[in-house]
């Protein structure tokens, strides 16, 4: 059973980390909707790009005055844009991606299945460990005599042992 809550757990992350994909994707490539009044972006990642290029704008004159020198330019990563994709391109990408989270919340699902206990009744499941715990108790105690009997035999081979050392 612990190696199917490990299947399950890593499966989870799995499907977690495939949401989260999802939504990085969806956040970054997503055609805008037009909103009244304005400005028309390609995406999301586009507007902070233009963000970002406005504020090194305008702090970049402050901290040449101050310090005498240029800022740091902007990294690759910063200023590179996901290029827009086809609407259909955009829509055919997102049924992949739901398919694949499907898929991975189907295998998580047969994982579930496969647990102890699936598929039967509370009832059942109590009385089922009412009579492992019974069975238990048994063993014990066979455990417990087979410990008293090998003290006792212990106890015969040295007193034995002493009787044929004493001969002597």
């Amino acid at each position: 059973m612990a190696d199917i809550l490990t299947q399950i757990q890593d499966e989870l992350d799995m499907l977690l980390l495939q949401m989260t994909s999802a939504l990085h994707y969806i956040k970054d490539r997503a055609p805008p909707a037009p909103i009244p009044n304005q400005p028309l972006l390609t995406s999301f990642t586009e507007h902070e790009s233009q963000q970002r290029a406005q504020d090194t704008q305008s702090t970049q004159p402050a901290s040449t005055q101050q310090q005498g020198q240029p800022t740091q330019p902007t990294t690759q990563h910063q200023t590179q844009t996901p290029t827009a994709l086809d609407p259909k391109d955009f829509q055919a990408d997102i049924r992949e991606l739901s398919r694949d989270l499907v898929l991975k919340e189907q295998q998580i699902e047969l994982l579930i299945d496969r647990l102890p206990g699936i598929g039967t009744s509370e009832r059942a499941q109590v009385e089922r460990m009412k009579e492992l715990e019974s069975l238990l108790e048994d063993m014990e105690g066979e455990r417990v005599e087979a410990v008293r009997l090998k003290a006792e035999m212990l106890e015969r081979v040295e007193r034995r042992i002493r009787g044929v050392g004493g001969m002597r």
